[in-house]
């Protein structure tokens, strides 16, 4: 991780994934969406251009926040033991921790 801003966003999801409040994977991350639970979903820099097209979509049909993140999918698969392009933030808090850190 290159940026204070990267490490600063690694962190956080840390704990959010500690908290159990990060669902991770594209299709987990999109069935959360449609049930309501999602405030933001956050991208690898690494996503391919075609989860990202689908993940705006998703989110501007169910009102979600998307956040391009600067963590690779290998970086998030350190921090969560799971390699991913796509984790849906679960609690409000959190997600206006990413908002500020990733805009």
């Amino acid at each position: 991780m290159n940026s204070e801003k990267n490490r600063k966003t690694a962190d956080l999801l840390t704990v959010c994934f500690k908290a159990g409040k990060a669902v991770k994977g594209f299709d987990p991350a999109v069935e959360a969406l449609k049930k309501g639970q999602v405030y933001c979903i956050i991208t690898a820099s690494d996503a391919s251009a075609k989860t990202v097209k689908e993940i705006e979509f998703h989110c501007g049909r169910y009102e979600a926040v998307h956040l391009p993140s600067g963590l690779s999918k290998d970086e998030i698969g350190r921090l969560s033991g799971k390699t991913a392009a796509v984790i849906a933030v679960c609690d409000k808090g959190f997600a206006d921790g990413f908002a500020k850190l990733l805009r």
